[in-house]
């Protein structure tokens, strides 16, 4: 058990001195950054899943959905700016509970949330902004939007944060005219105003609420990514806490006024039925605009956030595989391109499984889930690691928020059906098989040279 143990703990150690990254983000290029990894598919496409729960008040549940977000970003701001590594979540776990194998399954926990991430978007991408443009099987589109996505994963992506943001205002720009087309409609009488003030009938409201909240946090995510920019930002302690506040707060002032426009402009039961419900607001309250130019920006917005799961997670396996946690055939590149295609091979198959599996919103709400957890761990971890001071200034949230993000992780949790535990559940067994496959292999391996649990030769 040694040797794996001590291999875990590579999760979490920072670069060697000679290694660091370059301190080249500033705090509007952070900001944009984070603002740019929330906004996506999730406001594109879950919409209509929100009316469907709560009603024409859709705009209220994205409202709890962001105060439930800003209580686990607190305590996210507190751990960068106290380890300004570039682990994350895993980080942070190691250093709290200092268990290796479980600070291996909250990392390969936010490895698989964004695979089904990306299995729900591809089924967001096959539906209602597609068809605007060509009417095809949409699991003949699902199977081929994840294998061009592997392929371009494949030959070689380089990310930037000058790319983000280009893609971060294209995104937005449709955002925008959802925004402009309520404005208009409020201006000129024309949207059913009561509409976005009225709740589903036949529920208590609270669980309506927060039933629209549950499915309204898919949404949100992406700030948690933006600690991972911390070895390269100028100024983390002073720059991540405004940065993911800053990029939550603008993410929620443009969900609510898309959310609160839709439901003015379209009656809840079209958005609740409709895979591309902005469309149907394009639709209805701008019908000169071109729809195709609409969808030709949504399915931008899709692939984007879904080309970015994927890239995140088969690095963070082949990183994993290279650093001896996971099976060593995982860490193989191309000789060529220099890109890890055992692990674009592996994460695309668990998507391809995963989106033939589920529909969009049970793989939208197993991405939720598997986030929730982690998210109640960081939380927690605050708390533990107030025990382990530092000697320079750092962030620190209020005792009383971990405590509240926690439990509203867990409240969110409550909510989720039987079956997206077992989806999630699933993956993370498949991490849990790898772990103790690699184990087991390494032992046999090191016995010759250091006996059981030695260490093999350099």
């Amino acid at each position: 058990m040694e040797a794996p143990e001590r291999r875990a703990d590579q999760l979490e150690q920072p670069a060697e001195p000679g290694e660091q990254l370059k301190r080249g983000i500033g705090q509007k290029m952070l900001l944009l950054f984070v603002i740019g990894d929330i906004l996506g598919a999730g406001i594109y496409a879950r919409v209509g899943g929100v009316a469907n729960e709560v009603g024409g008040a859709i705009w209220v549940s994205f409202l709890l959905a962001m105060v439930l977000a800003v209580l686990t970003a607190l305590s996210y701001a507190e751990l960068v700016t106290k380890y300004p590594g570039a682990a994350g979540a895993a980080l942070y776990t190691n250093k709290a509970f200092k268990m290796p194998f479980f600070t291996f399954m909250v990392a390969f926990a936010v490895v698989a949330s964004g695979i089904a991430s990306a299995a729900a978007v591809s089924r967001a991408f096959a539906g209602r902004y597609l068809q605007e443009f060509i009417q095809v099987p949409p699991d003949l589109v699902v199977f081929l939007f994840l294998i061009v996505l592997a392929l371009v994963n494949y030959r070689g992506i380089s990310e930037s944060i000058g790319v983000n943001m280009v893609l971060t205002l294209i995104e937005a720009s449709g955002l925008a005219l959802v925004i402009v087309i309520g404005i208009v409609a409020l201006a000129s009488g024309s949207g059913d105003v009561s509409r976005p003030f009225t709740f589903k009938q036949g529920e208590a409201l609270p669980l309506a609420i927060l039933g629209g909240a549950v499915v309204a946090f898919y949404a949100f995510l992406g700030f948690e990514d933006a600690v991972n920019m911390a070895e390269e930002t100028e100024d983390p302690v002073r720059m991540m806490p405004r940065a993911l506040l800053g990029g939550l707060g603008v993410a929620t002032l443009v969900y609510l006024a898309v959310s609160f426009t839709a439901a003015l402009v379209v009656p809840t039961e079209t958005l609740g039925q409709s895979s591309g419900p902005l469309l149907e607001v394009v639709k209805a309250g701008a019908p000169a605009f071109p729809l195709i130019l609409f969808s030709g920006i949504a399915l931008l917005a899709i692939t984007n956030t879904a080309l970015i799961n994927m890239i995140m997670a088969s690095r963070v396996i082949y990183g994993m595989a290279n650093q001896r946690i996971l099976p060593k055939v995982l860490g193989k590149t191309h000789t060529e391109r220099k890109t890890p295609w055992v692990a674009i091979v592996f994460t695309t198959l668990l998507a391809l499984g995963l989106a033939f599996t589920g529909d969009l919103g049970a793989l939208a709400d197993t991405t939720v889930a598997l986030l929730l957890v982690v998210f109640a761990i960081v939380n927690v971890a605050v708390l533990i690691l107030r025990r382990d001071p530092v000697d320079y200034p750092h962030f620190a949230t209020p005792s009383i928020l971990p405590i509240l993000g926690a439990i509203s992780c867990l409240a969110l949790m409550t909510q989720q059906r039987g079956d997206i535990y077992l989806r999630g559940g699933i993956l993370l067994a498949i991490g849990a098989a790898l772990w103790f496959v690699n184990m087991l292999v390494s032992r046999r391996l090191d016995k010759p040279d250091g006996g059981p649990g030695g260490q093999p030769p350099d």
